[in-house]
């Protein structure tokens, strides 16, 4: 509202006034509210840090994380605005120095304010950030730990999606866990953060993540099988060693049993 006010955008009587005036009985407050303007909404989103400087929350699957085209509002930054997120340059982003898909669920950090969001951006480009996956993958055989070193850029046949082999550099860690059902489990490490990085990957070397509607098979009635689980990093402003762990949700562990109970035992 402060900002609405010192661009004049809340009038009184049709006319322009300072945050301090004091309202009268019987007159009327306008307020014109730009479409690019973010408003808090009342979303429930699970915190599992927050400081004066920064917070961590928990994402559920299905929130997508700032407005864009098609998803005006309902998105986690309209959950967190009253927690004070800030920091950065797009006024649909304050705060946010990295995303999760709509349907990952799982650990984000997010500013607010400076000096911790450039820090954050920063650490995030000397991959100075620990960001740990959980994923179901179609298919078996694939080696105990591995590498996909391939850059992720712009699909040149559709623009909508991402692909392997062009764009920018990328590179994706996993280790495998159990393997059933025609089906494996993996932790995956991201060194970098592309766009879909963990499923265009994935899905470049054959098995795309389990529910995958872009770059594998959609299952009805499942979502993408994939969840950051872990977060690790240094405070921007403190220098605190902090590390962070998201239980793997319900409907993915359900998804799991479905596939082969062994798979739910991780």
């Amino acid at each position: 509202m402060q900002r609405l006010i010192s661009v004049n955008l809340l009038l009184v009587d049709g006319k322009e006034a300072s945050a301090s005036y004091k309202v009268r009985g019987g007159q009327s407050v306008e307020a014109r509210v730009p479409e690019e303007s973010l408003l808090p909404e009342g979303i429930p989103v699970p915190l599992v840090f927050e400081d004066e400087h920064i917070l961590v929350a928990d994402k559920p699957a299905g929130l997508v994380v700032h407005p864009g085209a098609g998803n005006p509002s309902g998105t986690l930054v309209n959950a967190l605005l009253n927690r004070g997120i800030s920091g950065g340059d797009d006024p649909l982003r304050p705060g946010v120095v990295h995303r999760l898909d709509r349907d990952t669920s799982g650990l984000m950090v997010l500013a607010k304010g400076e000096p911790a969001y450039s820090r954050l951006v920063g650490m995030m480009s000397a991959r100075q950030v620990g960001r740990v996956y959980r994923a179901i993958v179609e298919g078996a055989g694939l080696p105990r730990t591995g590498t996909i070193d391939s850059p992720i850029g712009r699909d040149p046949d559709n623009p909508t999606l991402m692909a392997a082999g062009v764009g920018k550099p990328a590179l994706t860690h996993f280790e495998m866990l159990a393997s059933a059902a025609g089906h494996t489990m993996l932790r995956v490490r991201l060194q970098t953060g592309r766009t879909h990085q963990i499923r265009v990957h994935l899905s470049a070397i054959g098995h795309p993540v389990y529910a995958d509607p872009l770059y594998g098979n959609p299952v009805p009635g499942h979502r993408l099988w994939l969840h950051a689980e872990g977060l690790s990093f240094e405070h921007p402003v403190s220098g605190e060693a902090l590390k962070f762990h998201s239980e793997i949700p319900e409907d993915l562990r359900a998804a799991a049993i479905e596939l082969d109970g062994s798979l739910a035992l991780w």
